[in-house]
């Protein structure tokens, strides 16, 4: 099945989402092409809001700007990606489960990837309409969908069948 039906999918379905993932054999490759990926598309979605702020403040210029937003996105988040799954994997087996480090990984890096859509959005209208409700309410959006789909995605990798 394709990426794009997956991420389309794991808006409403996560768990059958992760377990088709699962089911193909997880691979530690795989799983970081989903971090860096996310990670690179997140550095895209910041650049109107980058843009908008080197607009109206010209102190620090627009790549400068740039620079930082990908070092911060594309060298430093995957290290605390990497930790947050780890620190997730450790709660989980204090609660019970039995699943593996590298399902902790899938879970929480293929949900990255999945709200990569929402975050181009959130990029959108703090680029273009800048800090007010609507800004607000894609950031809920793009928090709730985060941890439903999350959650989801740990239950199935670390209690499920395919652990």
């Amino acid at each position: 099945m394709s990426v794009s039906r997956d991420i389309a999918q794991s808006y409403l379905w996560p768990r059958r989402v992760i377990r088709r993932h699962m089911q193909r054999g997880l691979s530690e490759g795989r799983v970081i092409i989903f971090l860096l990926s996310a990670c690179f598309l997140i550095y895209i979605s910041q650049w109107p809001r980058l843009s908008r702020e080197a607009y109206l403040d010209a102190e620090i210029p627009l790549e400068g700007r740039m620079i930082a937003a990908m070092w911060a996105w594309v060298f430093v988040a995957p290290l605390l990606f990497y930790i947050i799954a780890w620190i997730s994997y450790l709660f989980a087996r204090i609660l019970g489960g039995a699943g593996t480090g590298l399902g902790a990984r899938l879970a929480l890096f293929w949900t990255l990837l999945v709200l990569v859509p929402v975050w181009l959005l959130y990029g959108l209208v703090s680029g273009f309409v800048g800090a007010g409700i609507q800004l607000n309410i894609v950031g809920g959006i793009l928090a709730a969908a985060f941890f439903w789909i999350w959650i989801s995605a740990l239950i199935e990798t670390q209690w499920g069948k395919f652990k």
